[in-house]
């Protein structure tokens, strides 16, 4: 596919900014998708509101796109996030409870799709501006960059939490603790 040419003609901060507010906005999108009250309907919708994202950041940045690599990218991307699919998936499902499920399922899948699209958008930016392209694309290489974009949002790590033993001094400290 040839670079479009109004990515020919766009310096990198028009690209970079442009794809910022497309980001922006698909997350948006993405994360109504999550409303949407049928269960694995709103899954899908948002796995097309992220394809649709991947496709458009590669048209700005000039990159060939396939949509069976972009969506075996994104499937493994996602599970760098969160481990995104395998919530969103459950909250999906979490859809069929009645009552409960129908009231509480759709804002959880929306709180879990829209800064992980957010996020997936920030990625390719990164790696499309670098030069990248599909074919290149290796997600382990932007563990720290996802990590940086998750504290960004204030999403916390699925860390452990401390115990009481975390809190405790070492038991054979020679030194105090400077104030």
């Amino acid at each position: 596919m040839p670079t479009p040419p109004a990515a020919k003609e766009m310096t990198r901060a028009d690209r970079d900014e442009l794809a910022s507010q497309l980001v922006d906005r698909l997350a948006l999108w993405s994360g109504a998708a999550g409303l949407i009250p049928v269960g694995l309907v709103d899954f899908l919708a948002v796995g097309g509101v992220q394809l649709y994202m991947l496709r458009r950041l590669s048209e700005i940045y000039g990159v060939p796109f396939s949509k069976n690599l972009g969506k075996s990218i994104l499937a493994s991307l996602s599970g760098t996030i969160v481990p995104y699919s395998t919530a969103s998936t459950v909250f999906s499902l979490f859809k069929f409870v009645p009552v409960v499920g129908t009231a509480v399922g759709p804002l959880t899948m929306a709180g879990v799709s829209m800064p992980a699209t957010w996020i997936i958008g920030k990625v390719f930016i990164q790696h499309f501006a670098s030069g990248g392209t599909l074919l290149d694309f290796n997600p382990p290489d932007y563990r720290e960059f996802i990590k940086a974009q998750r504290e960004k949002l204030g999403i916390r790590s699925a860390a452990p939490a401390p115990t009481a033993d975390d809190a405790a001094p070492p038991s054979n400290s020679s030194t105090s603790p400077v104030a």
